[in-house]
């Protein structure tokens, strides 16, 4: 007699209801510290549906990049419930944590993070080469294919450090649109960028909202509203409005 073996992935996904693609309930995210219990984030409800742009403002401190790694999936919420993409996140582990937000969440970061020892075709096929979503002859012709989408497939070859910041950027959005997810999470994505060349990322992002991927963006940049379907501000660990 065999007994069957619950698959936590699968108990973690729920049906999907409408198009939203994110939602936040009650969600609340504490931190230990010398003097206590920080709450970075208190009692956060939240939804956001396919196909928005939205950005995510408040001032330092406000809970703006803790809401966005609560979302990936990179920290854990204290308490509430996260559903993004259908799956409860809370109840995926650290490995599948990792799987799940490799096909579902292509995550953009200030700092470009990409790997210094690998070309930029490499730190794109990366993601495709841990989550094996495509054929290995495939992966190289894809990541070139992001790569000339995001306008810089000449660099395909060359290491980050010989790519402009802007250029860098640019890799780092292909590299995550390497395995096709519905949803882009970005914090701070032009904080390093001149005025030109957050523009230009702006746009990028703008068109690949238009072609059906969901956008939530941190930023500190009042200029970039125009972009934006919707604006959520955070104080002090809340949703203002």
């Amino acid at each position: 007699m065999f007994t069957q073996v619950a698959n936590p992935i699968k108990e973690a996904i729920l049906p999907a209801s409408s198009s939203r693609l994110i939602e936040l309930r009650g969600v609340t995210k504490a931190y230990e510290v010398a003097s206590g219990q920080f709450l970075a984030l208190k009692g956060i409800d939240m939804q956001v549906d396919a196909g928005e742009f939205v950005a995510v403002v408040g001032k330092s401190g406000s809970g703006k990049s803790t809401l966005i790694n609560v979302i990936t999936g990179i920290d854990d919420a204290s308490s509430g419930e996260v559903l993004v993409a259908s799956t409860v996140v809370s109840k995926l582990d650290q490995e599948q944590l990792s799987i799940w937000r490799g096909k579902s969440v292509g995550v953009v970061f200030q700092f470009f993070q990409l790997l210094p020892t690998l070309t930029v075709a490499e730190n794109v096929i990366l993601p495709m080469d841990f989550c094996n979503t495509y054929p290995v002859r495939e992966r190289r012709e894809r990541a070139i294919s992001l790569l000339e989408k995001v306008g810089i497939a000449e660099q395909a070859d060359k290491l980050p450090a010989h790519l402009s910041g802007g250029q860098q950027q640019r890799a780092a959005i292909a590299r995550a649109l390497a395995n096709d997810p519905p949803i882009l999470v970005a914090d701070e994505p032009t904080g390093n960028l001149d005025t030109q060349t957050s523009e230009d990322v702006m746009r990028l992002f703008s068109k690949l909202v238009e072609e059906g991927k969901t956008v939530v963006m941190v930023t500190h940049e009042r200029d970039f509203s125009r972009y934006f379907t919707r604006t959520i501000m955070l104080a002090d660990g809340q949703v203002v409005s």
